[in-house]
């Protein structure tokens, strides 16, 4: 069936039309930005040139740096310049790309974070058979089975978008392109590629959520029987673990688990799933983890050596 697009560009509304909040945004996103890609960049070079790499939990970690960069790349750079510039037009292939990376990337995201969840399973649940259960092959096949699972989620996501016909308005009420919001303005009836994406999405983002919330309540039931320092550590890696899935699948949920419907707090949630959580990935892994800070310092003085040579 031929697809009807008599539209060649988007206007992405944005944030706000308000001149003086656009300064403040722009500010706000670009340090946010700036220090999203130190942080994530210092971590995984940390990882990369220190004996951590060969451990499965700092593995994973470095890509999930990796991730959060590509992620948040996808989007933040656009809304930055239409910040500044003012001009908020996106062009129909950019708009696809951009449906297609985030939900590429934010899937291999949350398949990542559930394998570490996984790894911490495996290391406080059963510690004897650890280096068995998680040797590098198998990592490096988990590593590929997210990659994999985000093509397989992310594809049909923009195959659907791709065949929506666009005849009429062109303003999306977002400040990226996401496909809610173009369910929204596309001159057709929409609900049941809203529902597939409901189940697609949403439903999946729960289902994962309700799983590594089990994980940790095992994990928490059997550090009754470690030691107290054992406790410790383990509660210090767990907590960070944690607040990112909190930080990251709480708004997603909020955003993807309803009717298929675009709501003007969207946007707000979606900064916290795009921005916020990567942003914070780093400090929530570095302050709480010794071997983490160790390895930080180790790169921050090898750099200020060759400065000084």
């Amino acid at each position: 069936m031929e697809i009807q697009r008599n539209i060649s560009e988007f206007i992405l509304l944005g944030l706000s039309d308000d001149k003086n909040v656009q300064i403040f945004c722009f500010v706000l996103f670009l340090l946010c930005f700036v220090a999203l890609l130190v942080g994530n960049s210092l971590i995984l070079i940390s990882i990369l040139r220190s004996p951590l790499f060969h451990q499965p939990m700092y593995y994973f970690l470095s890509q999930l740096s990796f991730l959060d960069i590509c992620y948040t790349s996808s989007v933040t750079p656009k809304l930055i310049s239409d910040l500044l510039e003012g001009t908020k037009t996106i062009s129909y292939g950019y708009c696809m790309f951009q449906v297609f990376t985030t939900h590429f990337f934010g899937s291999i995201e949350i398949f990542i974070i559930t394998t570490m969840a996984f790894d911490r399973y495996i290391a406080i649940c059963r510690p004897l058979h650890y280096m068995m259960i998680m040797n590098r092959t198998k990592c490096n096949f988990l590593i590929l089975a997210a990659w994999v699972g985000g093509a397989a989620h992310s594809f049909p996501q923009l195959s659907m978008t791709m065949h929506l016909p666009f005849c009429g308005p062109n303003e999306i009420d977002h400040y990226f392109c996401d496909i809610f919001p173009l369910l929204k303005i596309a001159c057709t009836d929409t609900y049941v590629i809203g529902v597939l994406v409901v189940v697609s999405s949403g439903v999946i983002l729960l289902v994962i959520f309700v799983i590594l919330f089990l994980s940790y309540a095992v994990i928490l039931f059997t550090l009754r029987n470690h030691s107290a320092e054992g406790r410790r550590k383990a509660l210090s890696t767990c907590a960070s673990h944690i607040s990112v899935v909190v930080l990251f699948f709480m708004p997603a949920i909020f955003s993807y688990l309803r009717p298929p419907t675009a709501f003007p707090e969207d946007k707000v949630l979606a900064l916290f799933y795009t921005i916020i959580a990567p942003m914070f990935n780093p400090l929530i892994y570095t302050l709480r983890n010794t071997d983490m800070k160790n390895a930080v310092r180790k790169l921050w003085s090898q750099m200020l050596k060759a400065d000084h040579k």
